[in-house]
């Protein structure tokens, strides 16, 4: 494999993280295009319904007459399908674009190969899986969601200095949390959910901390939100009911579903990881973030239904209260935020 296929991939990849958050659910692509060792077009995935990388990439070229010479990047398999805008597999052949440089093929069943047949059918080289590992792991939440029938899972809590995450309520304390993290912490947070489809918490976390589970200290659309509550013990007048936010409420109960409130019931005696990944599959959700408590991070953990685990310490110390999750995966990040560290894992 070329250096120089490597160099515009990983172009392609730099240009995809542009599109990542607005592109969802599809996968966000990077394209580039290039003329005798020189880019002449370059591209991403537009906003969800817009034009895909591909177009973007040959719409940006001045001298359309010089495609017929170009080599063409993309950082996963152009369509072969009729979506929400027209095959991209198509627009190259209709360029005559004599060479296509693939990151990866697309996991999606409508396209998975066809993309690829449907090129070398029609004359043009196609080269194979540059940077695959990249490409994939750019569109990890796409990939996740096709091939494991699943969301994405992304563990989150923060703990104290001596272990713990909360704790221990008492019946007249505030509904409020109990903060173990700085406010830049917080922040970052934030900036996560807005980069995510949805994000999960249990009841008790719920009823003790009545969270918002919104973005208002980043700029971006907040998640799905998603709670349990088996027997519907959360009181009506929280802000996980506001309706302010699409919320799905995972129950034993039978209740009435509205427009922006949707109740989904699940067997709470049974294995409650798995079924929640269903229903979330079924509503299309492409990744989670699992907030917590202890006791619903530890059911994924236990149930080895995760990705990417971030953990926060803070500089505080409780001497006793409920004690973290615990966890076995791979440290692949860590990160000083002033008096806050932060642990990212993934699960091999």
């Amino acid at each position: 494999m070329s250096n120089t296929h490597e160099t515009y991939m990983k172009r392609c990849l730099q240009l995809a993280k542009n599109g990542l958050v607005a592109a969802m659910p599809n996968p966000s692509v990077g394209a580039v295009i290039v003329h005798n060792d020189t880019i002449i077009g370059e591209g991403y995935t537009s906003a969800y319904g817009g034009n895909h990388a591909e177009v973007n990439a040959v719409h940006s070229v001045k001298d359309k007459s010089l495609l017929k010479e170009a080599t063409i990047y993309v950082s996963l398999e152009p369509c072969s399908h009729f979506g929400k805008t027209p095959p991209c597999s198509d627009l190259i052949i209709k360029h005559n674009i004599p060479k296509v440089v693939i990151g990866t093929i697309d996991p999606f069943a409508e396209v998975a190969g066809k993309g690829v047949e449907k090129l070398q059918n029609a004359g043009r080289e196609v080269i194979l899986n540059v940077l695959k590992d990249e490409c994939i792991a750019s569109n990890k939440r796409f990939f996740t969601f096709h091939q494991h029938k699943r969301p994405y899972i992304i563990l989150k809590w923060a703990e104290t200095q001596d272990g713990f995450i909360d704790k221990i309520r008492q019946e007249n304390d505030p509904v409020q949390p109990n903060w173990i993290t700085n406010t830049y912490s917080r922040q970052l947070v934030h900036k996560w959910r807005s980069e995510e489809a949805s994000i999960l918490v249990g009841t008790n976390t719920a009823i003790t901390d009545n969270p918002k589970l919104n973005t208002r200290d980043w700029h971006g659309k907040s998640p799905v939100r998603i709670v349990l509550d088996r027997s519907l013990r959360i009181p009506e007048s929280y802000s996980l009911f506001d309706q302010t936010i699409k919320t799905i409420v995972l129950t034993e109960q039978e209740a009435e579903s509205e427009i922006n409130l949707v109740f989904e019931t699940i067997d709470f005696t049974k294995n409650i990881a798995t079924q929640i990944c269903e229903v979330l599959y079924k509503h299309r959700i492409q990744s989670v973030i699992i907030e917590g408590g202890k006791q619903t991070l530890q059911t994924f953990i236990d149930a080895n239904l995760w990705d990417e685990a971030r953990v926060f310490k803070g500089n505080v110390l409780f001497q006793q209260g409920i004690e973290a999750p615990t966890l076995q995966g791979k440290l692949q990040e860590l990160t000083a935020i002033l008096d806050n560290s932060l642990d990212i894992y993934y699960n091999d």
